[in-house]
């Protein structure tokens, strides 16, 4: 696999990254199978070329992280060649109480508690970044950036990042924090394609963010769902799939990966052969008009 640089960190990672979401099973749905599953899936990326693997406190309720940590247990030495990425924030309705709401938690006692248990399900002694998983409406740049401080130097979080966040929040805790944050997490696909007018992917150009792109492939729906224009865009998808002799859904990575930010696609299938497949997106060509033409079939008008 293809490699790119992360941040500003100097790190050398794969051009995509392995997402845990569904180490356990879909949402709602857990496998309850020992993370037979998972850890297969985790192994098969790291044999693919995949050096980024992106998780959650959220995920499975911390099972996912578990049976990443039960991948790294089958494979001594494996930690070493990886880049473990975890998120917190999201917590759920009653988890404090049973008055407690589903919300967003930046405060710095739960930002530091969440990579605690993080480490602890995982079993190991530091996560190379840490995101917060969407912004707080009540975070406090110099709080957040206090945790960050602490954890640092604590040698439990070596860098930070965010998701979700509009470019000035990510202004805002930039100004506060002591060092650069080295990624931004967004949903971005052929689908979603927001990022492209909001500022996003021009502040991670400008100050060298890596945009790692969550769900490149809509969920599944831009292959399969029922999605707004969806015939004449998989029209478009298939045909320049038959051109360049790949699946659709190669494309659709590679569509990604040619933007000049930099973007990390955060693969989450669970399927070997799948994980795998994908992987082979960094090595397809995609020209600056074939980049147009599904520009302009997902839009489903030419520019104006």
């Amino acid at each position: 696999m293809q490699s790119q640089l992360f941040g500003q960190t100097g790190w050398t990672v794969s051009r995509l990254a392995y997402g845990g979401w569904r180490l356990d099973g879909p949402e709602g749905h857990p496998l309850n199978d020992g993370g037979v599953v998972g850890i297969r899936a985790v192994l098969s990326a790291a044999d693919a070329g995949y050096t980024v693997f992106d998780l959650a406190d959220i995920y499975g309720g911390g099972e996912s992280e578990r049976i990443f940590g039960l991948a790294l247990r089958q494979r001594p030495g494996l930690r070493s060649h990886l880049r473990v990425v975890s998120k917190c924030s999201i917590r759920r309705s009653g988890d404090s109480g049973s008055a407690a709401p589903y919300r967003y938690d930046a405060s710095a006692e739960y930002i530091i508690r969440s990579v605690e248990g993080s480490l602890t399900r995982m079993g190991i002694s530091e996560l190379d970044v840490l995101l917060l998983h969407r912004p707080d409406y009540l975070l406090q740049p110099d709080e957040v950036a206090r945790a960050f401080d602490q954890l640092r130097q604590s040698g439990k979080v070596r860098e930070f990042g965010v998701s979700n966040f509009r470019p000035s929040q990510v202004t805002a805790l930039q100004r506060a924090c002591s060092r650069p944050l080295v990624t931004h997490q967004v949903q971005i696909s052929l689908v979603y394609r927001e990022v492209l007018d909001d500022g996003i992917l021009d502040q991670c150009l400008t100050d060298r963010i890596t945009p790692m792109a969550w769900s490149p492939l809509a969920r599944g729906d831009l292959l399969l769902g029922e999605i707004p224009g969806a015939p004449k865009l998989r029209s478009v998808l298939n045909a320049v799939a038959t051109e360049l002799g790949v699946p659709p859904a190669i494309v659709a990575v590679a569509w990604l990966l040619r933007h000049p930010a930099s973007i990390l696609p955060v693969v989450g299938s669970v399927q070997p052969d799948r994980i795998e497949a994908l992987s082979t997106a960094t090595a397809c060509p995609m020209s600056h008009e074939t980049w147009y033409r599904l520009l302009e079939a997902t839009r489903g008008s030419r520019l104006p």
